[in-house]
């Protein structure tokens, strides 16, 4: 038997077809595996650690890969299907026991993909208050303003009203104020106004507001909105309330507190 009847005999039309097949999808599929992979690293870059991005890139590059390969297998006829079977056995034991850090890692894409916040915001989760100082794949990590550090896992966050306190450049504060019944309301009213415009942290747009709340047990409720640029916001809010302490005790505005009268009766 010489050299082409070999050939003859192992490259039949259906192997050849085979072998196209095989070439086709890699020529496909690793340009494909190749784009999806940047794009990813384009997605998560600056919005989580550097060990995070480097581990979501090499998860989405490796399951694009193994899809890919499970594809070329198939083309060549191996019986992939039952490796599956036994892999899937495996998987979901293996799933029971991590299904919280499952949770949290499918969590954390969502989170990254929808950009509800990111590192150097300010945010409220439930009763924890803090700046992000990482958004990684598992959890997200906080600092306090008592420089505590909290970690908080994804799936809590997808699941818990998050409230992004530094989003806009631009927020308000509001301080409630009470007074005198016997006050006249619109003095009260001009003072105060004057002090968010004397004040150069106070914004002029959009204009500072006096609102006149409910009537109290000692006084009339009053709220006094100004605002500011959100960096200076805990900086304008004592300014504010220095300055009205300063500004009534000059006009003689009462501000009511609790009087508590104690009554003996006299034994006879």
């Amino acid at each position: 038997m010489n050299l082409l009847e070999i050939i003859r005999q192992y490259i039949t039309p259906e192997r050849l077809n085979t072998v196209i097949r095989v070439i086709l999808t890699l020529a496909i599929g690793i340009p494909i595996i190749i784009f999806v992979r940047k794009l990813v690293q384009k997605m998560v870059r600056n919005r989580l650690s550097p060990q995070s991005e480097q581990l979501v890139v090499r998860v989405v590059y490796y399951s694009l890969a193994l899809i890919l390969l499970v594809m070329v297998l198939n083309e060549f006829g191996f019986k992939v299907s039952a490796l599956l079977g036994a892999a899937g056995v495996i998987g979901i034991a293996v799933g029971f026991a991590a299904q919280t850090s499952i949770s949290n890692i499918i969590s954390g894409i969502f989170l990254i993909s929808e950009k509800p916040f990111v590192v150097g915001d300010v945010i409220e989760v439930g009763s924890v208050n803090g700046e992000i100082q990482s958004i990684d794949l598992l959890s997200l990590k906080l600092k306090t303003a008592d420089n505590k550090f909290v970690r908080v896992p994804n799936e809590t966050v997808i699941k818990t009203e998050v409230t992004n306190l530094t989003r806009f450049p631009e927020r308000r504060v509001d301080i409630q104020i009470t007074v005198s019944y016997k006050e006249n309301l619109k003095k009260v009213q001009e003072l105060l106004l004057k002090i968010a415009e004397e004040e150069p942290k106070a914004l002029k747009e959009p204009e500072s507001l006096v609102r006149v709340d409910s009537f109290g047990d000692s006084g009339i409720n009053l709220v006094f909105s100004v605002w500011g640029k959100t960096s200076e916001l805990a900086t304008l809010k004592t300014e504010i309330i220095m300055r009205i302490k300063e500004t009534f005790e000059e006009e003689n505005i009462e501000i009511p507190y609790p009087h508590i009268a104690i009554c003996a009766e006299e034994k006879i």
